[in-house]
């Protein structure tokens, strides 16, 4: 059944969100840091997050863009760092361009944003250093492309995969339900924002994400937890599925 929320007095949503900075300084403390000051939206007045891009195509670097525009210091990163100089002066001083490595040495979290079959070499030469970190997954596995990694995330669940080659990661599936091009044009739409459906398995790993999608311009839907990730993945039934909370949350409930 679709899930409703009910109506919320200013005071009540105020202690509401009080009690949600509080638990998100704990998980990351930057984040709640910079919450306190009105959001990353206050444009550096707080502590914000520092965040890794670790692959900075069209994704990675249409999120990754929206927040440094939000105050959140972001390193991008690639194989070739040098190749990201145009990106990263377009967009600024919290812009910086490095490794793999030095984004993740960087960040408080994480944002996963390359081609599938990227993960067995990415776990391979970054063994051990994913324990811990918050991971936004923004990945699809494409069999045409992808190859034998995507048989294996169809059979097991992509949220399941990514899991276990980022062994130790606190994984969130998270902007990959639609193109590049459809969330550089409807972030922080007027009126109802876009809803963006995220997926995990860790509590304040969640809480991070959903901060982080309302900083980028949208609203976080929870779908639920990893297992249910492929919903949103390409074939899912919410793939795609571009509009308001509402809209997200009556799809969730007629499946």
């Amino acid at each position: 059944m679709p899930i409703t929320e009910p109506a919320v007095d200013p005071g009540r949503r105020r202690l509401l969100g009080a009690g949600a900075i509080a638990m998100l300084a704990l998980a990351v403390p930057g984040l709640g840091a910079c919450a306190q000051d009105g959001g990353a939206g206050s444009r550096g007045n707080g502590q914000p997050v520092k965040i890794g891009v670790v692959g900075s195509g069209r994704i990675g670097g249409t999120i990754g863009g929206l927040w440094v525009k939000s105050g959140h210091p972001v390193l991008f990163s690639s194989r070739h760092p040098e190749s990201l100089k145009r990106l990263v002066g377009e967009l600024g001083p919290l812009a910086r361009a490095g490794t793999v490595a030095d984004a993740i040495a960087f960040s408080d979290v994480l944002f996963l944003a390359t081609p599938y079959n990227a993960l067995p070499q990415l776990s391979e030469q970054n063994a051990g250093a994913w324990k811990g970190k918050i991971v936004l997954d923004a990945t699809n596995a494409i069999a045409q492309r992808d190859g034998a990694i995507a048989d294996e995330a169809q059979r097991n669940g992509i949220g399941i995969t990514t899991g276990k080659y980022l062994a130790g990661a606190r994984v969130v599936r998270a902007f990959n339900f639609m193109g590049a091009a459809n969330f550089a044009k409807e972030h922080h739409r007027e009126g109802d924002r876009v809803a963006v459906p995220i997926a995990g398995d860790d509590a304040a790993a969640l809480r991070v994400a959903e901060q982080l999608v309302r900083d980028a311009g949208f609203e976080p839907v929870v779908v639920g937890p990893l297992a249910s990730a492929d919903k949103f993945a390409p074939g899912g039934p919410l793939f795609r599925q571009i509009g308001s909370v509402e809209e997200m949350r009556r799809k969730m409930g007629a499946q």
